[in-house]
């Protein structure tokens, strides 16, 4: 095991593992996802461990790998900087950090809507059929969008990798990142501010599908207002 993640330090090694364990998990056992990924507080499907372990499913190969990929880059640099203990208590943080973002995201949505944040009172759900009811004058579209946030789990590591990211940038802001898709060395105090500008735009804008754009800026926010907190200064490591 330690040959095959190299020189990666403990946490970060374990992370990597425990995630993969995790997606393959969710691979065999379906039903995974709906108990670890993490709903909307008021949904039927929420439960409290949800918080933690959303950070450890994933819904696909692609979101994965490249989740995985930036723990394994960014991670282990910040573990020898922070030490073990605190780089995971960083990591988690920002994790938790992605979800109060994307929860205060949902309760707007859910107010504007039906008036309140809890409208698990005016939905009847069909668990058998997956479908939901209301007696609220709302529209299909709108109606859809209390199913989207009551019935979807939220679930990846990316707020966290997030976290990882904007400490890279803040203690590295010279050093040079290469990208796949873009073989063109970029300095990272460009890259990961221009990165987040983009999850920002996208997250107003709808853009993204259903990818919780601002999820991930929550985890970078948290992030920063840690290092903050902490007092980590970038003169020491740039």
């Amino acid at each position: 095991m330690n040959n095959l993640f190299g020189n990666l330090p403990t946490v970060t090694k374990n992370l990597l593992i425990i995630n993969i364990i995790c997606f393959i998990g969710s691979m065999i056992f379906k039903q995974a996802t709906t108990f670890f990924g993490v709903f909307y507080p008021d949904s039927p499907f929420f439960k409290i461990w949800q918080v933690i372990t959303y950070m450890f499913m994933h819904g696909s190969f692609a979101h994965i790998f490249f989740n995985m990929f930036a723990l394994v880059m960014f991670g282990g640099v910040i573990e020898r900087i922070l030490g073990p203990k605190k780089y995971l208590n960083y990591y988690l943080i920002s994790g938790l950090g992605a979800l109060v973002l994307q929860y205060g995201i949902q309760a707007i949505e859910v107010y504007n809507i039906a008036g309140t944040v809890r409208a698990s009172q005016f939905l009847n759900f069909n668990f058998t059929s997956g479908m939901v009811s209301t007696n609220l004058p709302i529209s299909k579209d709108q109606l859809d969008t209390l199913l989207s946030i009551y019935g979807t789990p939220l679930v990846g590591a990316s707020g966290a990798i997030y976290g990882l990211l904007l400490a890279y940038g803040y203690l590295f802001p010279n050093a040079e990142i290469m990208l796949i898709f873009l073989p063109i060395p970029i300095k990272a105090k460009y890259f990961i501010p221009i990165l987040i500008v983009i999850e920002i735009f996208l997250g107003f804008s709808n853009s993204g599908g259903s990818i919780a754009h601002l999820a991930h800026v929550g985890g970078a926010l948290f992030g920063f207002i840690l290092l903050k907190i902490w007092g980590i200064r970038r003169t020491n490591y740039y």
